[in-house]
């Protein structure tokens, strides 16, 4: 697979990544033709391993590759990271509070007063918190076309795995509610998968950004592992905590976690 990937522009190699993470989120969606009802358990497990996942790869695949790159620069070496990571949460931050959009567990829609139906602000938030992760691929690739050490294109392509696996459950929790409100299996799922197509957008975006312009490589990975952080801790955890302590998040946590440094170790 490595060796395939090399064969093209970093550009393409984040387009066909970026596709895989969609196409994952609409693998997801598509459990709601199978069943109306979810097992909320297992959504928050699932929820969990995604964010185990993320935290893991904001730091193997993104900020430590951000470190490395920033040693020889003129600025400090832990300059980049912070500054990247700090904006890439701020970046999120202001996004809340500027567009209309509701979590699973709310009854009440949070940034600006808005008329949207609660279906329309819910498939909002989860299209919002995707643009991170399709940044976060398109910046490794444009990172691996660099060719400093630990950003590889096998790392970023064990991001692009790891960020499609977590985008399992994000296509069910999108397609599960509307299911349950009554929309037909059909269009919840539509509407599931369309969450995760601004993914590819992000993807060619992020790649882009850092080929043409090599000096940002180190604040984009920073900032985009900042904005991944700022999803696990505002959206993904507390909405897996939704209805109580439970044990089954934190070892889906755990196991997330595992799995993605297993995956950047071995393919990076």
């Amino acid at each position: 697979m490595i060796a395939f990937m090399e064969q093209f522009s970093p550009i393409i190699q984040a387009l066909l990544g970026t596709l895989f993470t969609w196409a994952l989120t609409a693998l997801g969606a598509a459990l709601v033709f199978l069943t109306k009802d979810v097992s909320r358990k297992m959504l928050n497990g699932l929820l969990g391993f995604a964010s185990g996942v993320m935290i893991a790869a904001s730091y193997w695949s993104l900020l430590a590759p951000a470190i490395e790159l920033s040693e020889n620069l003129a600025v400090p070496s832990w300059f980049p990271a912070l500054t990247g990571f700090l904006l890439g949460g701020a970046f999120l931050f202001l996004v809340d509070k500027l567009l209309p959009h509701m979590h699973m567990s709310q009854t009440d829609p949070e940034g600006p007063k808005s008329s949207w139906q609660r279906s329309v602000l819910l498939i909002t938030a989860i299209t919002l918190h995707n643009i991170p992760e399709g940044l976060a691929v398109g910046v490794a690739f444009g990172a691996a076309a660099s060719g400093i050490e630990g950003a590889g294109v096998g790392s970023a392509i064990a991001l692009a795995i790891g960020i499609g696996i977590q985008n399992f459950p994000e296509g069910l929790a999108v397609s599960a509610p509307l299911r349950r409100e009554g929309w037909k299996a059909s269009k919840a799922f539509y509407y599931g998968q369309f969450s995760g197509m601004v993914e590819p957008i992000a993807g060619l975006i992020g790649a882009a950004a850092t080929v043409l312009m090599r000096p940002i490589l180190p604040y984009a990975l920073a900032f985009a592992a900042g904005a991944m952080i700022y999803v696990v801790a505002e959206e993904l955890i507390p909405e897996s905590k939704c209805e109580g302590h439970s044990d089954i998040p934190t070892i889906g946590v755990m196991l997330g976690f595992a799995v993605m440094m297993l995956l950047d170790v071995a393919l990076g």
